[in-house]
């Protein structure tokens, strides 16, 4: 280890374990660290970096996502999503709990927080499940998981983090996320089916099959949210807009859809601004630490002697690409995933490229890893999410999510035998 990354990772566990907000500790480790072993002028190279980082255009993409995953956080969207979905799934196992895995992959596609998918799509369902009789740590577990697909499912923000500090397309790593989501999705509803049949009275007596006309009607409910996904989603793949734009087409729908509902206010949309102004700032600071600290690493050579080191050891592919899995995981249990995106990959980026992987697939990769650190604990974001709607033992919901983990585990595997599971979209669509 150099002596510039051991005092950086030094200073970084001082900063980090006293708790400095990530954004702060990261600029101040990137500060000290030229101070310290570069002679330069930092206040110059900090002002004209923090400058060019925090005017890059893709950034407009970010509040724009979020600001329309906010609106329609306050309209009844979760509610209509558990009517609409509820005739489709009483006749598979596990019956109703699907409707967390089905409203919460919905939602991502109109949201791009787990946060937020976790807790629109729970606060509704989870209350349905417990009345009608589901097992509740089957429901929360389902939701947990299900949960995460807010990271992948596009929009996705922490995508679009990573598309900006990699500098790969944006909508390629969407249109990437498009099959691994889907594949996601179909493992936890294949799991809840299995857990629901041998688990005895996780399920309440079956309900009464309904009409095909009860089924038109609950469509109905699901048209205005499916019609936004396709405007928003459906006019970045045609190229009839940019991410940007397609944003903005959001941001409209979103209003619209809100009003239609007579939800929209200016107290709603007082709540909606404020609270993406704050997520927003929260995450341009790390940005803009995480920017910085990538330029000092690369002033001090520390990507170039890692990788060098990495190369000596003469790992395969594969081996390389299982340990950061690992080292991902582990650093899961301490840091959120954004944080943990901004961190590493001024130092990971390099190694998995010159390895051979594309930049696209890793950023997948990459997501999937950071989904499973959202139900890790102890720092598991959504755990704390699902245990202020449910008040359970957080344990409790831990180990009702290890399941799911393991799928996403199982999912990663799955991408690295099969590459081809991420970029043949993008490939087939450019």
């Amino acid at each position: 280890m150099t002596a510039p990354l051991g005092f950086m990772a030094g200073l970084l566990l001082l900063t980090l374990g006293g708790g400095v907000w990530v954004g702060f500790s990261l600029l101040s480790v990137g500060i000290l660290s030229l101070e310290v072993f570069k002679n330069m002028k930092v206040d110059r190279f900090l002002a004209g970096d923090l400058w060019s980082s925090t005017t890059a255009l893709e950034l407009v993409t970010l509040p724009l996502f979020i600001l329309m995953g906010e609106i329609l956080f306050h309209t009844r969207l979760s509610e209509n999503l558990f009517a609409g979905l509820a005739p489709f799934v009483r006749r598979l196992p596990g019956r109703l709990t699907h409707i967390t895995v089905l409203g919460c992959t919905i939602f991502a596609a109109v949201s791009g927080s787990s946060a937020a998918t976790t807790a629109t799509v729970g606060r509704i369902t989870l209350k349905e499940l417990e009345a009608r009789g589901y097992d509740r740590t089957l429901s929360a577990g389902a939701l947990a998981g299900a949960g995460t697909m807010g990271l992948l499912i596009p929009p996705s923000i922490p995508l679009i983090v990573y598309g900006v500090l990699a500098e790969v397309s944006i909508l390629d790593l969407f249109i990437a996320g498009v099959i691994p989501g889907l594949i996601l999705a179909a493992l936890f509803m294949s799991w809840i089916g299995l857990a629901a049949s041998f688990r005895t009275g996780a399920l309440p007596p079956r309900e009464p099959s309904t009409s095909w006309g009860h089924k038109a009607r609950a469509l109905v409910k699901l048209l205005p949210v499916s019609v936004l996904i396709v405007f928003v989603l459906g006019s970045m793949y045609a190229g009839f807009a940019s991410v940007t734009e397609a944003a903005a087409v959001g941001v409209l729908g979103g209003l619209v859809l809100a009003a239609s509902e007579g939800q929209l206010s200016l107290t709603m949309l007082r709540k909606a601004l404020g609270s993406t102004v704050r997520t927003c700032s929260m995450i341009g600071l790390i940005l803009c630490g995480a920017l910085f600290l990538s330029k000092a690493m690369a002033r001090l050579a520390i990507p170039t002697d890692v990788a060098a080191a990495i190369q000596a050891l003469e790992l395969s592919p594969t081996l390389l690409i299982l340990i950061l899995m690992v080292f991902y995981l582990g650093l899961g249990c301490f840091l959120d995933g954004l944080s943990t995106i901004v961190m590493t990959l001024p130092v990971t980026l390099p190694l998995v490229l010159a390895a051979g992987f594309d930049p696209v697939w890793f950023g997948i990769f990459l997501i999937v890893t950071v989904e499973m650190a959202q139900i890790t604990p102890p720092i598991g974001f959504n755990l704390f999410v699902i245990r202020g709607l449910t008040g359970m033992p957080l344990g409790r919901i831990a180990w009702a999510a290890a399941p799911f983990c393991l799928l996403m585990v199982g999912l990663v595997l799955l991408m690295v035998a099969f590459p081809g599971i991420v970029t043949w979209l993008p490939e087939r669509l450019r």
